[in-house]
């Protein structure tokens, strides 16, 4: 059985269904990068349909919003056939979910960090008293 694990973007908001024997699934759009960066600067992109199954599916699905990044294991990874528009054929890739890890909470992977804190403002450094510079100190310096 082939597996898939890395980071995987979502490409748009997870579309939640339910069998007829009411068990739940969500149909996540995951593009992987992979590969070295071309001249232009982008790395290459898979896009993968993949399905999470099951109760972590209607829990998980108000997460599973477009633009935010999650690190999965998917499993039993195939390649399917389907019928385009303009009547020729066309392949995806395709697999189950396995494992699903949040990278980050918050915002989407989209929007831009938040900006460092700032350090605490230094207290001003106290003036030193009278006489204590280096023209008041022993010529006998033991080293």
């Amino acid at each position: 059985m082939a597996s898939l694990i890395g980071l995987f973007t979502l490409g748009r908001d997870a579309e939640l269904r339910s069998t007829s024997q009411g068990e739940q699934v969500a149909t996540l759009a995951l593009a992987y990068n992979y590969g070295r960066r071309g001249a232009d600067g982008k790395q290459p992109t898979q896009w993968v349909k993949a399905a999470l199954w099951g109760e972590r599916a209607g829990k998980l699905a108000e997460h599973l919003t477009k633009g935010r990044q999650f690190y999965m294991q998917l499993d039993d990874l195939h390649v399917a056939t389907f019928k385009k528009s303009d009547g020729t054929e066309g392949v995806s890739l395709e697999g189950r979910v396995g494992q699903v890890e949040f990278v980050r909470a918050g915002a989407p992977a989209t929007a831009e960090p938040p900006p460092p804190p700032r350090p605490a403002p230094r207290p001003a450094p106290r003036p030193a008293p009278a006489g204590s510079g280096f023209d008041d100190m022993d010529d006998d310096i033991p080293f």
